[in-house]
């Protein structure tokens, strides 16, 4: 008897079916950052990060054009199970032969390579409007500034990412995330906390009166509870954006990223509580220690837990837009990208291996006792065996494959000057 078979048989006698789990984690997608590979340094524009965001770091073999970026992405997803979408950020537009236009002008044609990419491997796309690093960032504000100018601006963004979104759902068939976050906010304590939440509120109106089909893309508001020069009041709080996302439900859904809470929030509660009332919403994976800090995601618990409430919400699977954002420029950033994406599927096989229904229902009948100790039964389950199938069926190796990833290293990273 092989080590599944074994596994397969203990976790039967809780009512799991293994063989069934393992299909249905194949079936779930999780979009896969592209700001990773580069340091969330886009191609249409020099210099640092600015608005509320940084990399820490500097190892390397970044990727320093759109063709190594898409290499990179490559050799990463070749180590990766699962299914995968691919995001991007409005900042990667590709320009060919000399051309270059703002991000109000931006149009479909600047992303065809992303959408060739992505069709080519069977892939959606997700879209980020890219609201930092630009002259047009006017003391720390955008779609919330006091000048007229520096919102239209940011709106005209606003609304070509809508039409690239369109864009990208057709070609690929496949509907596409649209998240709007802004790092807008004061570094002290301001005068006037509502009029900045007006004018975000009334860019934001604008912005989704772009015409675009709700079941082809699907805009998120995303919050932040404080960034980078902007400790003391951010716009887009949690309060702002869960309500704005409330009041336009048929048209916009709540993106919550794990990192943009006070550090006792988990947002694996907050999941079953937006599911209770909205249709769909978003998910931005990451690992904040102690802050927004954008570390690689890790089998941890609160991984493990977001997935559970995923998968055992009613509908949560199919109602929850998974997307990976962390960038790490202190370690190799392809086994960053390839270490983050395998945690999230080793949570979500977890999660798909749990006997929820058993455990609901001591739950349901008071069996408290009794449900405290098959959850802590439940964690020393065999997963890491389920875990090696998965990888087997899916055509990846379910370990050694950091090796592939050092002889990449030394075969392209390490020629990039």
């Amino acid at each position: 008897m092989t080590r599944y078979e074994s596994a397969k048989e203990i976790y039967a006698k809780l009512g799991v079916d293994t063989d069934a789990a393992i299909e249905k984690c194949m079936q779930i997608p999780v979009s896969l950052h592209c700001w990773q590979g580069d340091d969330v340094t886009g191609f249409d524009h020099d210099g640092p990060l600015t608005g509320g965001i940084q990399t820490t770091g500097n190892y390397p073999g970044k990727a320093r054009t759109p063709e190594e970026l898409l290499a990179d992405m490559d050799k990463a997803m070749s180590l990766m199970p699962g299914k995968k979408k691919i995001n991007v950020h409005a900042c990667y537009a590709i320009f060919e032969d000399g051309e270059f236009v703002d991000r109000d002008k931006l149009e479909p044609k600047h992303f065809q390579k992303w959408v060739d990419f992505a069709k080519e491997r069977g892939m959606g796309l997700d879209f980020n409007p890219t609201f930092f690093s630009h002259p047009m960032v006017k003391d720390g504000l955008t779609l919330s500034s006091p000048d007229e100018e520096v919102r239209k601006f940011w709106i005209e963004h606003g609304k070509a990412c809508i039409r690239i979104s369109q864009y990208f759902a057709e070609q690929t068939g496949i509907p596409c995330v649209m998240n709007i976050w802004i790092g807008d906010g004061f570094k002290d304590v301001p005068a006037d906390r509502m009029g900045p939440r007006v004018r975000y509120k009334e860019s934001i109106d604008a912005i989704l009166a772009e015409p675009f089909d709700t079941n082809l893309v699907k805009p998120c508001v995303e919050s932040k509870v404080f960034g980078i020069g902007v400790e003391a009041y951010t716009v887009g709080s949690a309060e702002f954006s869960l309500s704005y996302a409330a009041m336009n439900k048929d048209k916009c859904l709540p993106l919550m990223d794990n990192g943009h809470y006070h550090p006792t929030e988990v947002v694996s509660d907050k999941i079953p509580a937006l599911l209770t009332f909205f249709p769909e919403i978003a998910l931005h994976v990451t690992r904040p220690i102690r802050w927004d800090s954008d570390h690689v995601v890790l089998f941890d618990d609160e991984t493990k837990e977001i997935a559970q409430e995923i998968v055992r919400c009613e509908g949560g699977i199919e109602r929850t837009y998974i997307a990976l954002d962390y960038f790490d420029a202190s370690i190799n950033r392809i086994s960053a990208w390839v270490t983050g994406f395998r945690s999230f599927q080793k949570a979500l096989l977890n999660a798909l291996c749990t006997p929820s229904a058993m455990l609901k229902e001591l739950q349901d009948t008071n069996q408290m006792s009794k449900k405290m100790v098959m959850m802590e039964e439940c964690k020393t389950l065999p997963i890491g065996d389920i875990w090696e199938e998965y990888c087997n069926r899916c055509g990846v190796a379910a370990e050694g494959w950091f090796d592939d990833v050092a002889k990449y290293e030394e075969e392209v990273l390490s020629k990039r000057a």
